[in-house]
């Protein structure tokens, strides 16, 4: 049976309408693993090209040279060598009970036999078979075994609303990546891939000789497209299409070194010739939405959180820390990295694009008591009056978006309570618009609740609760702490907008306006 032709590993963009393919070489990171270690864990959002990376070393460890010609692995990998390769993919389909995962797991073991031609005696047990598998493996080709597992952990991902059910699954995987530890002697190679990062005690039962390198900066650029494949690869592509758009829209991803481009966009972007949140459609993030309407998130701060890799890192089933979900599935990303004290490291995160703050930000907007169609009308409202400058309009707006959100809603969602909710709603409707947002504005005067660039003009937004501040405090503090002092050398229309909500009658209660001439 001739083996298949694939667009593999290399990251390929096929142009239907002329049958031209892209190549994006990543051979060199591949290499550069093999070369320097043995077992390996990658988390990646979805749709990042995890896949495509485990197949460019599946065909390198299986010696398929053809594939790789005018690749920097055409040079430099020993072709004359061909290692067993045993693979894992648990991406397709929802498994929803252990049952089901041990069947999987079974089936997935049994057509490695058959690929690898490896027969076991113990076909029901999945320890002893896959355990068998390997050293059989071993021993019929005189090379050590590969292990590459896909998606690794979305059985539990897939059941995280359902606990009991998702410690079941992690203990299922468990019983399965615990034979790795004890097969050493007999494996070249381990690469896992997958979208969180559980930790080693919970998930992978002593197997400590695992290195990750989610957040190594020399493999930052180890799944998607950087600036250079764009300018190098992609150029007919470009043609027509705003850079700076596409910059804005889809580049951003960040893991400490090189930033890169979401490849699912930008192929379907080429395609379609279309900005839409191509990423962000392909799943409703319907759990993460209601971990952040349960905890009463600011949707401010998520364009700037502040944490530790030891809590980005903080994902099990028992407990699930907000900025680690909100990282480890690509709504946020890596923007700075410091060390204040020696050995104490702050990881600065916000959205890594503006697909990711718009999309997000209109799917929470329901947690924040908005009803989906009417918002969309009030979002489209908003933008008619920034363009119109439209300030009378505007007032008239934000207070419809509160007047819209049903009396019960607030009685029954804690989160209404919060001071930072009547911020959080207006900031989010604006957000959703796919806007040039700044919250948390920084200047050496203060901090700005918001800062606004649209339609050659800059907006500055602070807001208050009437019963935590006098009236008129919003304005008067832009003004009293010199605000637009940082923009004035623009020469651009400054907008001073003082915004003050009250809590017990569930509205907008004051709205003052100043504009600063050019």
């Amino acid at each position: 049976m001739p083996r298949r032709r694939l667009p593999i590993s290399i990251q390929t963009f096929r142009k239907i309408r002329e049958g031209d393919h892209y190549y994006v070489d990543k051979t060199r990171f591949a290499l550069r693993l093999i070369d320097e270690g043995t077992h390996y864990f990658l988390s990646r959002p979805r749709r990042f090209g995890k896949s495509l990376f485990l197949d460019t070393l599946a065909e390198l460890f299986e010696g398929n040279a053809a594939l790789f010609q005018g690749l920097e692995a055409e040079q430099r990998w020993n072709w004359s060598l061909r290692f067993p390769v045993i693979r894992f993919s648990f991406g397709g389909g929802v498994l929803q009970d252990r049952a089901q995962l041990d069947r999987r797991i079974l089936d997935l073991l049994h057509k490695n036999q058959e690929r690898l031609g490896v027969s076991c005696r113990d076909t029901t047990d999945i320890v002893g078979c896959f355990s068998e598998l390997i050293e059989r493996s071993h021993a019929a080709t005189g090379e050590r075994v590969v292990v590459l597992v896909d998606e690794y952990d979305k059985p539990i991902l897939d059941n995280l609303t359902e606990p009991d059910t998702a410690r079941a699954m992690r203990d299922g995987l468990r019983n399965l990546y615990s034979v790795m530890k004890d097969s050493d002697a007999h494996i070249r190679f381990v690469f896992l891939t997958g979208v969180s990062k559980f930790s080693k005690v919970s998930l992978f039962s002593g197997l400590n000789n695992l290195i990750d390198i989610t957040v190594d900066a020399e493999y930052s650029a180890v799944c998607g497209y950087t600036e250079t494949d764009l300018d190098q690869v992609f150029a007919p592509e470009l043609e027509g299409l705003d850079r700076e758009q596409i910059r804005a829209w889809y580049n951003g991803y960040n893991w400490t070194g090189q930033a890169v481009y979401n490849p699912f966009d930008l192929l379907l972007l080429f395609r379609e010739r279309q900005f839409r949140p191509w990423w962000f459609e392909t799943a409703t993030p319907s759990f993460l939405v209601d971990i952040l309407t349960q905890r009463g998130y600011f949707t401010p701060d998520l364009a700037h959180r502040e944490t530790s890799l030891t809590l980005l890192s903080n994902f099990d089933v028992e407990h699930i820390d907000s900025d680690a979900l909100l990282f480890q599935t690509g709504y946020l990303t890596i923007h700075r990295v410091e060390q204040p004290l020696l050995g104490h490291w702050i990881y600065t995160l916000g959205y890594p694009n503006r697909e990711v703050e718009s999309s997000l930000n209109a799917a929470l907007l329901g947690g924040l008591g908005a009803d989906s169609q009417r918002s969309f009308s009030q979002r489209m409202r908003l933008l008619q009056c920034l363009r119109a400058v439209d300030f009378d309009g505007m007032k008239s707006a934000i207070a419809a978006l509160f007047a819209s959100i049903p009396t019960d809603w607030y009685r029954n969602n804690p989160i209404a309570q919060y001071e930072g909710f009547y911020a959080s709603v207006f900031y989010s409707h604006l957000a959703a618009l796919g806007l040039d947002l700044v919250p948390e504005d920084a200047s050496n005067h203060g901090r700005l609740d918001l800062r606004l660039r649209f339609n050659g003009q800059i907006w500055l937004f602070e807001f208050k609760v009437v019963e935590l501040a006098p009236e008129g405090a919003a304005l008067a503090q832009i003004k009293d702490r010199n605000y637009a002092d940082k923009y004035c050398a623009e020469g651009l229309p400054i907008h001073l907008i003082g915004i003050e909500f009250s809590r017990e009658e569930r509205s907008l209660v004051g709205f003052e306006v100043e504009t600063l001439a050019p």
